[in-house]
């Protein structure tokens, strides 16, 4: 795994299958998140890349990126892998099954969210708006 980060934007690079670089990710995005919102958001900022870095990861034979910026207008991560195909969020199978909810967790808690392509592949992104807890906190 390849790594970048500054004090508002996380870049990392997740080898093929590599799950494990899952949870080295979310620990990256919180500490990229410490101070700019609340646990709880954050908490939800982690969750969504997660289902994103895994979705990327599991149903792809390639690496996939992560990118993750956060500012005064709140939050927006990417995660970009390199096959064409679209994902659609579904209900999942069953009640036991612990696939086809991650798009379905990210259009239920992301504020904003969609797929962008690329002339290789394609981003699945989500938007977080501004912690306004955080931001009357800072005042």
């Amino acid at each position: 795994m390849r790594s970048q980060a500054s004090a508002d934007r996380l870049r990392r690079t997740l080898g093929r299958a590599d799950l494990r670089a899952v949870s080295e990710s979310r620990r990256a995005l919180r500490e990229l998140l410490r101070h700019r919102c609340d646990p709880e958001r954050s908490a939800v900022a982690e969750l969504l890349t997660s289902e994103l870095l895994t979705n990327a990861l599991v149903h792809t034979d390639r690496e996939a990126v992560l990118t993750a910026a956060v500012g005064s207008w709140g939050l927006r991560v990417e995660v970009r892998d390199f096959t064409a195909r679209e994902p659609r969020p579904r209900p999942p199978a069953g009640n036991d099954s612990t696939h086809g909810r991650g798009l379905v967790l990210v259009e239920s808690l992301a504020d904003d969210w969609g797929v962008r392509r690329h002339g290789v592949g394609k981003s699945v992104w989500f938007a977080l708006g501004p912690d306004t807890e955080a931001d009357a906190d800072a005042a």
